[in-house]
């Protein structure tokens, strides 16, 4: 049983890069590096950058759907440290993405991919008062990646953050206007104005309600005040 059963490991890991017109295999004989026939890069892979012209070298392993990185790509500098995990659609930022130096944590970046295959797209906009109320927003797609959403900066050794921006969509929002809250709008001025009416009303006498009441729509109202003479 010993015999067959290393062959037939062997025959299922070459199977499984059938597809692939170069590979490579990993001590755990997994198929890496695969590029197809027409010269896209497929599954799994591992990519080393050496240094260059001063640039710090790195290496970064994560997945590849028809030449494109696809969802969560890790990066580590050449003594083994994490310094990036990034996430991607169609080739493009997506998501969340997080930078590290050796002590910690540095910043944590938002990131929008628009659709290359699409001439619109819908990106739903949060009520910051209500998360559960979503609207959804069509915009034109420039085939990018947009800055969207919070980007943090921290202190790496104590964690502490620095500095918080908000995007929309490669637009830097000023703190307080954010898609959907009301303090963008002039809406705030409206309802305090709203307020000073409701208060000036309570404040008359019942009698002068009702007259008003009854008068209302008339162009002209006499009314006697006590006072004689022209």
């Amino acid at each position: 049983m010993r015999l067959i059963a290393i062959p037939l490991f062997i025959f299922f890991s070459l199977g499984s890069a059938a597809q692939c017109v170069s590979f490579k295999l990993t001590s755990k004989r997994d198929t890496i590096n695969c590029t197809d026939k027409n010269g896209l890069k497929q599954g799994r892979w591992k990519v080393e950058v050496p240094p260059i012209r001063g640039e710090r070298g790195y290496e970064e392993e994560g997945q590849f759907v028809n030449g494109k990185k696809e969802g969560a790509w890790r990066r580590f500098n050449l003594m083994g440290d994490m310094i990036a995990i990034e996430n991607y659609r169609w080739g493009l930022k997506d998501g969340t993405s997080k930078y590290f130096t050796i002590t910690g944590l540095e910043r944590e970046e938002g990131w929008r991919a628009m659709n290359p295959a699409r001439q619109f797209d819908t990106v739903d906009v949060q009520d910051v008062n209500d998360p559960t109320k979503v609207e959804q927003v069509i915009v034109k797609v420039t085939g990018n990646a947009l800055k969207h959403g919070r980007w943090r900066f921290y202190d790496p050794v104590t964690g502490q953050i620095i500095r918080t921006e908000n995007w929309f969509l490669d637009q830097f929002v000023e703190p307080g206007k954010e898609p959907g809250n009301p303090e963008k709008t002039v809406k705030r001025a409206d309802s305090t104005s709203v307020k000073k009416d409701s208060a000036s009303v309570k404040n008359k006498p019942k009698e002068v309600l009702d007259f008003e009441k009854k008068n209302s729509g008339k162009k002209k109202t006499k009314i006697r005040d006590g006072r004689t003479g022209g």
